[in-house]
């Protein structure tokens, strides 16, 4: 769609709620954003709002569609997550199911940072990922078990269009060797129904706000299982230490303290059990990041993907029920990558000297 449509989606969208005359279009500043989304800023009369429209063709290169009514889902999961942390999700104004577009409150970007570029510019925070983990499992563990919560979110068409199949069976086609296992490991997220999950609970997705953590974009929300989420942000801070490596050790430490916040309010079932799933979830998204739908844009250098696919590959063949083994193979992974990169900057510079 041209801009000027775009445009004129959102002064429609906007009109019909009440929120602006026919006559008169407000000033629109189109954001920058995730692959699914057109997202705009809207000064109107009464404050700025910010309005997300669904694309049926995400922003990636490879050819990945998406059903538009998963909107109306978002829609749902913040109205369910706003009523168990308000502070945790941004206020839903309207809903327009006809545009697949949602106008929410605006968040300042002075005073809500995008908790991805805090970690890109190495500023790491255990105490913020404790949060997100805090407020993650407090989600879960309301939702937990619950039949009208999994009736209202009974997506599983959706979540396996934006999830499973990008994620872990694409993946699956680029390694044959892996694609039983990763195929298994579909089918057994898909039918692990437990708790209302995001979906992308990614550093992208979360502010930093002056009251915690505040969670976006949910047009995954589906009825299942709660390692998909844990282990969804847990692959971001493993990957974030190739990103920027002299902020490795903080990366992991927020790694530790997410982990340990959420699995302290795990409750609806064995703690070991949902570690069990995310020990064998992470290293398939791991690989996913760099051979599935959506590869991580920063990741470029192939000795860094290979990096990923060694520690990847390894736990998907001898899987782990712990994450600890996963963690510590990382850590050693990343160990040797900045020592090697470290002396690459010492022979460097002895060159310059001579």
């Amino acid at each position: 769609m041209l801009e000027t449509d775009s445009r004129a989606l959102v002064h429609a969208v906007l009109c019909r709620a009440g929120l602006a005359m026919p006559d008169r279009r407000p000033s629109m500043t189109a954001l920058s954003g995730g692959v699914s989304s057109d997202i705009w800023k809207v000064e109107l009369e009464a404050g700025a709002v910010c309005v997300k429209r669904a694309l049926a063709r995400l922003k990636v290169e490879a050819d990945w569609r998406a059903p538009l009514e998963r909107s109306r889902y978002e829609a749902l999961w913040l109205k369910t997550a706003g009523a168990i942390v308000p502070e945790a999700v941004p206020q839903l104004l309207h809903f327009d199911r006809a545009a697949g577009a949602l106008v929410l409150s605006f968040l300042d970007p002075s005073a809500f940072r995008v908790w991805k570029s805090e970690l890109r510019d190495g500023r790491a925070e255990p105490d913020l990922a404790a949060a997100v983990g805090e407020r993650l499992v407090r989600i879960h563990r309301a939702t937990a078990l619950d039949p009208e919560i999994a009736r209202r979110f009974a997506t599983d068409t959706i979540f396996h269009a934006i999830r499973l199949e990008p994620y872990l069976l694409a993946t699956a086609r680029r390694h044959p060797d892996l694609a039983r296992a990763l195929a298994r490991l579909a089918r057994r997220t898909g039918g692990t129904k437990l708790v209302l999950v995001h979906g992308d609970v990614s550093p992208k997705n979360i502010l930093c706000g002056p009251n915690g953590p505040v969670f976006l974009d949910a047009e995954c929300a589906w009825y299942g299982d709660p390692a998909f989420d844990l282990a969804f942000c847990l692959n971001h801070l493993f990957l974030k230490c190739l990103w920027t490596p002299a902020a490795a050790p903080g990366f992991l430490a927020c790694f530790d303290a997410l982990l340990e916040a959420y699995m302290a309010g795990v409750v609806w079932e064995p703690r070991a059990a949902l570690e069990a799933r995310a020990a064998m979830l992470l290293p398939a998204l791991m690989l996913a990041r760099v051979d599935g739908k959506s590869p991580v844009e920063y990741l470029t250098d192939e000795a860094q993907k290979d990096r990923v696919r060694r520690v990847a590959r390894s736990f998907l063949k001898h899987p782990e029920r712990r994450l600890t083994p996963l963690r510590r193979a990382w850590a050693a992974e990343v160990q040797v990558q900045a020592r090697n990169e470290a002396q690459q900057t010492t022979a460097q510079t002895a060159e310059r000297g001579r």
